[in-house]
């Protein structure tokens, strides 16, 4: 707790009498929400105490405070990952950073495989539950009953009510067409699966995959902050639909999408 403690207090000398509301995490190719934010500060994660520091590509590696359709957020511009060498309490130090700053809700994106066959390119899917594959959680080891209790109920790790609100908000803005509800799979990556491999998470209840998100999911849960989350479809993984994939591909289907879940997250947050 004494590692929360300081890199919270840092962040709050940083912003002083700023009181958050709502927590953003940015994943892959999407960092351009940051364009409609007021950002009120900007705190590099290689200067806050025990932070992480992101290595992918396109994650800017800050942490953003400002308002966002009236709204009051902090925004992590990059996340990081289990592939990246990172303990799972490492992922999810920043989620449980953002609690301890006075957060009430976390909206989370992606970028994912769509293994559903009716999805396309660019599609927004509101994740309703997920299957995690990943080789371990950040729950495990020593619970921190100051965050949350040891056996946390996941029967909805995502928020009924800001699910809802997502599906009214994309059809009052007119792209109800492209959002869709799924099961999110979550694997620790960095390859991309096999053709096998995205058959059979299909065949368990899988609609799309990626290799992030479950694990701050689960933070939030323990911690009791509803969840919303959203995956962009970069790439088609069904069969019939399967292709060679670059970073350059998933980052211009991203950046396609990028303007409707902006206008959805903001939608959401004027109605919360």
């Amino acid at each position: 707790m004494q590692d929360f403690h300081e890199a919270t207090a840092h962040i709050r000398q940083q912003i002083g009498d700023f009181q958050p509301e709502f927590g953003i995490i940015l994943g892959t190719g999407l960092g351009d929400l940051v364009q409609d934010i007021d950002v009120q500060f900007t705190l590099p994660y290689a200067g806050i105490p025990h932070f992480p520091t992101s290595t992918v590509e396109s994650h800017s590696g800050n942490l953003l405070a400002g308002t966002l359709a009236g709204r009051r957020v902090l925004v992590m511009q990059g996340r990081f990952h289990y592939y990246e060498g990172y303990t799972m309490p490492q992922v999810v130090f920043p989620v449980r950073v953002m609690k301890l700053l006075g957060i009430q809700k976390l909206f989370v994106s992606n970028a994912s495989g769509g293994l559903n066959p009716d999805y396309d390119y660019s599609d927004l899917m509101l994740i309703d539950d997920h299957i995690n594959l990943q080789p371990t959680n950040p729950l495990v080891g020593k619970n921190l009953d100051e965050l949350g209790p040891r056996f946390p109920d996941m029967l909805e790790p995502y928020d009924h009510v800001l699910l809802s609100l997502a599906e009214e908000a994309a059809r009052e803005l007119g792209f109800a067409d492209k959002v869709r509800r799924g099961v999110y799979a979550s694997l620790p990556g960095p390859m991309l699966e096999t053709p096998a491999e995205y058959r059979y998470l299909r065949t368990i209840g899988a609609d799309a995959v990626g290799m992030s998100t479950v694990p701050e999911v689960i933070a939030a849960v323990h911690l009791c902050l509803p969840v919303l989350a959203v995956s962009v479809i970069t790439d088609l993984c069904s069969p019939g639909k399967l292709r060679r994939v670059e970073i350059a591909d998933i980052l211009r289907v991203a950046a396609a999408a990028e303007p409707r879940l902006t206008a959805l997250l903001k939608a959401v947050l004027a109605k919360v």
